[in-house]
């Protein structure tokens, strides 16, 4: 997944400006203007999310400088193949000690954490205290329920709300991370609960996306809204953290 975001990422990088202006004399008016800024600030975002924030502006706009004007590629193709290799290894070595960090980091935040009056920590390693009582019915793996939720790093960065949107969804217990799966049954429809969930009950040594690092421990403030009748049609976010991501 890291390599296919950073091929994209690494593709897309001529798109990040349009001229051979300085950054300080481009303006930024017309809708194209704004467009390809957005471009480049999403584009640079993300090989800075991916270990690439040590890339050097002024070599990327020369080379799309050249492409631009049709000059002569100023390096060869095995040139820019080996120096690509390259960045590709330095990127998977800052993103692996980043996991090996996040590890340790999120180990420790469970340690504490499970000592705080309130915090229940089941047998699977599930943290989980109860924010708000009541006694609706408890959903069943087989269920479709309504949840609003937000979801945070233990840093306290929030990586997805559908509060912020506000907007709840529906989803199948049966179709979310193991933490999702185990915390929604320990619920009754009314409450609202805080998980604390460990990486192997989220996503693991895998980055769903920059904005969840490998093996990541996962807080969520989580309201079971309802439970549904029947399926229907469940909503479908962009970038919903406790869906299971797809098989690589």
């Amino acid at each position: 997944m890291r390599q296919h975001r950073l091929a994209a990422a690494i593709a897309l990088v001529g798109l990040v400006l349009t001229g051979c202006d300085s950054p300080t004399s481009v303006e930024l008016k017309t809708p194209s203007q704004k467009a390809s800024y957005g471009i480049g600030l999403n584009m640079g975002k993300s090989l800075a999310q991916e270990g690439m924030d040590d890339l050097d502006p002024k070599a990327v706009a020369l080379g799309i400088e050249d492409a631009i004007g049709k000059k002569e590629q100023r390096l060869k193709d095995e040139e820019l193949i080996e120096a690509f290799a390259s960045l590709q290894k330095r990127a998977e070595e800052r993103l692996a000690a980043m996991g090996e960090e996040n590890a340790k980091a999120g180990k420790k935040f469970l340690e504490e954490n499970a000592k705080r009056a309130g915090v229940t920590t089941t047998a699977s390693g599930l943290q989980y205290e109860v924010l708000k009582k009541a006694d609706g019915a408890q959903p069943k793996p087989s269920d479709v329920v309504t949840v609003h939720y937000e979801g945070r790093l233990i840093d306290g960065t929030v990586f997805d709300s559908s509060v912020e949107r506000g907007s709840p969804i529906d989803l199948p217990v049966s179709g979310v991370i193991p933490g999702w799966v185990e915390g929604l049954q320990l619920m009754h429809v009314g409450e609202k609960f805080k998980l604390y969930i460990p990486s192997e009950l989220a996503y693991g040594a895998q980055s769903p996306s920059p904005a969840i690092p490998a093996n990541s421990v996962l807080v969520f403030d989580l309201e079971l809204l309802g439970i549904k009748d029947q399926p229907g049609e469940l909503a479908t976010p962009g970038d919903e953290p406790a869906a299971e991501p797809e098989a690589e």
